[in-house]
C-alpha cells in the first residue's frame, strides 16, 4: 500500500506552483489530476512530467458528486499499487471537495495520505480587492444557495462560477437579498496575463464574456444597517482595487548613513514648518466644493457610479496626457492636465471619505510630513555636501520608514510599464551584487537570447516565440541601464519620431490624390527619407 500525497498547482501562473510541489510530481510516482483543464499542466507537458487525468470522469458521470466519488476511487486504487501524488488545481484544501472525501476514505482504509501546502487564487484575490479575511470572509461554492443568501452580511467570496449557467442562477439567489444594480467583483484568471478582478453590476454577473472553470465572483459587504433608499449600492464603501501612487521611486542608491535610532531626529510635525497662509494663498476648496456636490443626491448620476477602481484608468490615462504636454513644451496643456490630475486625487479622496477611510486632508498632511521627515537637511540639522547626500539620507530614511519590505525586489509596483517595471528590477537586484561585471557579459546575453528567439521562430512555437521575445527586451533592458540610458524614454522618442515621419507620409501621399495601395514600398520609403532630411535640417 501506498503513500497518496496531495498537492496544487496553485492559481494558473507557472511562477505560483512550489518547487516541492513540482519535485514531488517529477519525483517518479503514480501523477494523477483531477484535471487536465488547468494554465499549470503545460508546463507539466515541458518538464515531461508522466500523469493521467480524471477528466473522461467528467464526461461519463452524471452529477459533479458522481465525478467527485469517481475520482476518489481512482486514486484509493492506484494507491493500493504504490505511491500517488494527487494534484488538483488551486490548494488542496480551498473548495476541494474531492480532498475532503479522500482524507475520510483514507482513513477509513489505513491508507497514509499527505497534503502539501500550495497557493490558491484566495491569495491573490485578497491582494486583488484589498481584503483582509480575518474581517469574517466566508468562502463559499456558486451552486451553495443557502449560503449566498446570506450575502450582505459579510464578505462573501464564490468560488467555482464555471458556466453562464451557473453565474445565471446565482444572480438570480443573489438578487433576492441584494439591489439588481450592487457592485460585485468579477474574479477571473487571476495570476494569469489575462487576469480579470473587475467591478460589475450584480445583474450583469452571467452577461460576462469567457466564464470558465477558473472565474469567481466577490460581494462586498453592506455598510452597517440598511443601504439608503434608492441606491443601487454602487456607493463609495465598495472594496476598491489596489493601485498605489508615489511609493515606487528607485532605491538603487545605497541606504545608509541613517540608523533606526535617527529616524526620531527626522519625524517633525510639519505645523512646525508650515507658514500661516497656504502656499502663494492657493484655494483648493472651490475644486473639493465642486466634487462634494457631483457625488451627492441630487448631482451627476455618473460621477454617483464611481469606485475607486471604476476611475483607476483615469488616474494613469491624466497623468500620461500630463506627460505628454510636458514632452511638448506645452505650457497650457500642463496646467490643463495637471488639473484633471487634481481632480482625480480629490476625486478618490472624496469616495475614501464618503466610505469613513480617510479625507482630502488625511491625504495633504501625510504628503507633508513625508517630505519634511525625508529632508533633514532642510528641517532638521542633519548635514549635506550635495545631492547625492541627499539621495542616499532619502533612501536611509525610507528603508527604515518601510521596514515591512523583506524581500529585494519588493515595492517595485507590477503596475509599471514593462520596460520601467524591467529597470527597476534589475536595479534592485544590482543593489545585492546580482548583476554582470561588465558590458561584454551584458551584451553577449542579448546576443544568446536573440539566438533562441530566432530558434523558437523556426521552430514555429509561439508560446516559445512570445518568451524568448521578453527575454530579448528583459536584456537589452539591462544593456541600456548598464549604459545610463531610460529605456523608457528612448522607445517613447522612437515612437514620437515615427509617429512624426509617418505623418509626413501620410501628407505626401493625400498630395498626390493616389491611394495608399498605389504606392510601392521603395516609394514610400523615399517620402520616408525626405522625413528624415527634414528632422536633421530643422
Amino acid at each position: 500500500m501506498g503513500t497518496i500525497t496531495i498537492v496544487g498547482l496553485g492559481p494558473g501562473a507557472v511562477g505560483h506552483l512550489s518547487l516541492e510541489t513540482m519535485g514531488l510530481l517529477k519525483g517518479g510516482a503514480n501523477v494523477i489530476l483531477r484535471t487536465a483543464v488547468h494554465p499549470t499542466v503545460e508546463e507539466l507537458r515541458r518538464q515531461e512530467v508522466q500523469f493521467t487525468s480524471c477528466d473522461d470522469l467528467y464526461e461519463q458521470a452524471a452529477s459533479f458528486e458522481d465525478v467527485y466519488n469517481g475520482v476518489v476511487q481512482r486514486v484509493l486504487e492506484a494507491a493500493k499499487d504504490g505511491d500517488v501524488v494527487y494534484a488538483v488545481p488551486g490548494s488542496p484544501l480551498v473548495a476541494e471537495k474531492t480532498v475532503v472525501l479522500l482524507r475520510t476514505a483514507a482513513k477509513e482504509q489505513g491508507i497514509s495520505l499527505v497534503i502539501k501546502p500550495s497557493m490558491s487564487f484566495l491569495d491573490l484575490a485578497y491582494v486583488e480587492l484589498g481584503i483582509d479575511p480575518i474581517a469574517g470572509l466566508q468562502i463559499i461554492d456558486a451552486q451553495d444557495y443557502a449560503e449566498a443568501a446570506s450575502a450582505g452580511k459579510h464578505p462573501l467570496m464564490i468560488t467555482q462560477v464555471y458556466s453562464q449557467m451557473v453565474a445565471s442562477d446565482l444572480k438570480l439567489v443573489l438578487m433576492d437579498v441584494l439591489p439588481d444594480e450592487y457592485e460585485i467583483y468579477f474574479l477571473r484568471n487571476l495570476g494569469l496575463p489575462d487576469e480579470e478582478c473587475r467591478p460589475v453590476k450584480l445583474y450583469e454577473l452571467d452577461r460576462q464574456p469567457n466564464i470558465d472553470h477558473l472565474t469567481s465572483a466577490y460581494v462586498p459587504p453592506m455598510p452597517e444597517g440598511e443601504l439608503p433608499e434608492g441606491t443601487n449600492g454602487d456607493e463609495a464603501w465598495e472594496v476598491p482595487g489596489i493601485i498605489s501612487f508615489g511609493e515606487d521611486e528607485d532605491e538603487d542608491k545605497e541606504a545608509d548613513g541613517i540608523e533606526e535610532a535617527e529616524l526620531d531626529d527626522v519625524e517633525t510635525d510639519a505645523e512646525d514648518f508650515l507658514p500661516e497662509q497656504s502656499f502663494d494663498d492657493v484655494d483648493i476648496q472651490p475644486l473639493v466644493d465642486v466634487m462634494r456636490t457631483l457625488r451627492e443626491p441630487g448631482g451627476c448620476p455618473w460621477d454617483q457610479e464611481q469606485t475607486h477602481k471604476s476611475i483607476r484608468s483615469n488616474m494613469i490615462e491624466e497623468v500620461y496626457e500630463y506627460l505628454e504636454a510636458v514632452d511638448n513644451d506645452d505650457t497650457a496643456g500642463m496646467r490643463e492636465e495637471l488639473g484633471d490630475v487634481l481632480m482625480q486625487v480629490v476625486f478618490h479622496a472624496r469616495m475614501a471619505e464618503e466610505a469613513g477611510r480617510f479625507d482630502l486632508q488625511d491625504v495633504i498632511d501625510e504628503v507633508v510630513d513625508k517630505l519634511i521627515r525625508r529632508h533633514p537637511h532642510v528641517f532638521g540639522n542633519t548635514h549635506v555636501e550635495d545631492s547625492d547626500d541627499v539621495l542616499r539620507n532619502w533612501e536611509a530614511i525610507k528603508k527604515l520608514e518601510k521596514q515591512e519590505r523583506k524581500h529585494v525586489l519588493d515595492g517595485v509596483a507590477q503596475g509599471l510599464p514593462a520596460l520601467l517595471r524591467a529597470h527597476k528590477l534589475q536595479s534592485k537586484a544590482a543593489k545585492v551584487g546580482f548583476d554582470w561585471d561588465n558590458l561584454d557579459g551584458v551584451w553577449g546575453k542579448v546576443e544568446e537570447e536573440l539566438g533562441e528567439l530566432r530558434e523558437a521562430l523556426a521552430a514555429g512555437d509561439k508560446d516559445a516565440a512570445e518568451s524568448e521575445l521578453g527575454d530579448v527586451l528583459f536584456a537589452l533592458v539591462n544593456y541600456a541601464r548598464h549604459n545610463k540610458i531610460e529605456p523608457e524614454v528612448a522607445l517613447d522618442g522612437t515612437n514620437n519620431r515615427f509617429a512624426s515621419r509617418f505623418a509626413h507620409v501620410e501628407q505626401r501621399v493625400t498630395e498626390s490624390g493616389r491611394e495608399w495601395s498605389d504606392f510601392s514600398l521603395a516609394e514610400l520609403d523615399k517620402f520616408w527619407d525626405e522625413a528624415k532630411d527634414l528632422e536633421k535640417n530643422s
